[in-house]
């Protein structure tokens, strides 16, 4: 872990009080137990009720936020992914959901509700399943706010993944990224998990000590697929519990369509041997940086997403690989090229060159285009022609 940056901005006092109240829940929990996995400081430095980052009331998307995603820049990617996910809508019918995984500030339910509605193709139901009640609050006030009656009244907020047999689409933005994940290293060829402790002045610090079965297993796969052993000291992560989190949050879908877009690397490059220290970063204030222990509960953690991993999860689920492209190849083979022609018309100078930098922070290599990336998962119905321009699968 690398040490904080020492220029990242302060909080102000009630900020750093609530990290405070994490920080001795999370203190609190070793002392109780001994040194907990890495997994599970991530998971209470996210999740916790009422005091991890993404359950607690602090703004996190957008300029004012810790970062921006593609959503929040404008509606240009909700559009996109509406066009693309409308013919899987169409073809499951009237009763077809569509299920968004974190709903963010609502920006992308508002935006693709409002192309869904033009296309003709509105979900019977828009179901958010999102764990933030602060995030639900604001969510639904945006929704309420921005769309007719009608439309607005077609989302409901889910506690969980749906448990009853449905059809329609599931769609994830920047989800996988922040599952909790284990940290892996090797010592003389054993795996060993990262662990977090208490160090002789009550701050947290890492040890590492043997991983249990279900992650050595998921290391030595990966090994094998990679051809070669991962050398001693090497050190990154993986996530083991992909395939069941696949099967919790959508193996009740019968018939219809997965689409994850999300950051990061086909397994080969995922785990390149310079890239020794894995992926794990932290995002503060729109800084990225590496101290995962910097204010808890204030900051974002998140672990770039192993691609080929994703592929076997969906597959262990039950689902038809789709397809597998950059979000900038996936925008522009999903109607990105009508935006265009949209922006071009309009006649505010100014707001035609906003909309113009939209496009160009979610297309070009340096910015989102290639660093993320789009895939798709299918039951039942035909969704590989969203994947038609610039396919990568066999990257995979």
């Amino acid at each position: 872990m690398s040490v904080r940056d020492t220029a990242l901005p302060t909080p102000d006092a009630d900020a750093l009080a609530h990290s405070g109240r994490l920080r001795a829940a999370i203190r609190a929990e070793i002392q109780a137990q001994g040194p907990i996995p890495f997994s599970r400081f991530m998971e209470l430095a996210l999740y916790a009720p009422g005091l991890g980052y993404y359950s607690a009331g602090s703004t996190k998307f957008g300029a004012e936020g810790d970062f921006i995603t593609a959503p929040e820049l404008g509606e240009v990617f909700a559009r996109c992914v509406a066009d693309a996910l409308a013919p899987v809508l169409r073809d499951c019918g009237p009763a077809a959901d569509l299920v968004e995984l974190g709903g963010g500030s609502g920006a992308f339910a508002e935006a693709a509700l409002k192309r869904f509605a033009e296309l003709g193709v509105v979900p019977a139901r828009y179901r958010i399943l999102e764990p933030s009640a602060d995030l639900r609050q604001r969510q639904h006030a945006r929704l309420h706010a921005a769309l007719p009656a009608a439309l607005a009244a077609r989302v409901e907020w889910l506690d969980g993944p749906p448990g009853e047999p449905w059809s329609g689409a599931l769609f994830a933005n920047e989800v996988v990224d922040a599952l909790p994940t284990p940290r892996f290293t090797l010592r003389d060829g054993q795996v060993l998990e990262e662990h977090v402790a208490l160090d002789e002045a009550g701050g947290f610090s890492t040890v590492d000590l043997p991983a249990d079965a279900m992650l050595e297993r998921a290391v030595r796969h990966a090994e094998r697929t990679l051809g070669e052993p991962f050398a001693d000291g090497y050190r990154s992560e993986l996530l083991p519990q992909l395939p069941y989190w696949i099967q919790a949050v959508a193996g009740p879908l019968e018939r219809g369509a997965l689409l994850f877009v999300d950051y990061g690397y086909p397994r080969r490059e995922y785990y390149l041997p310079e890239r020794d220290r894995g992926t794990l970063v932290a995002h503060y204030r729109h800084r990225a940086h590496g101290d995962p222990f910097h204010l808890p509960g204030l900051q974002d953690l998140t672990a770039f997403v192993d691609f080929t991993a994703l592929v076997e999860a969906g597959h262990f689920a039950g689902f038809d690989f789709s397809g597998y492209c950059s979000q900038a190849s996936f925008l522009f083979g999903n109607g990105l090229q009508q935006r265009l022609d949209e922006i071009a018309a309009i006649g505010d100078d100014v707001e035609r060159h906003r909309r113009h930098a939209e496009v160009k922070r979610l297309t070009l290599p340096g910015e989102m285009g290639e660093r993320f990336q789009a895939m798709g998962f299918a039951r039942g119905v035909d969704f590989d022609r969203a994947f038609d321009l610039g396919d990568l699968s066999d990257r995979l």
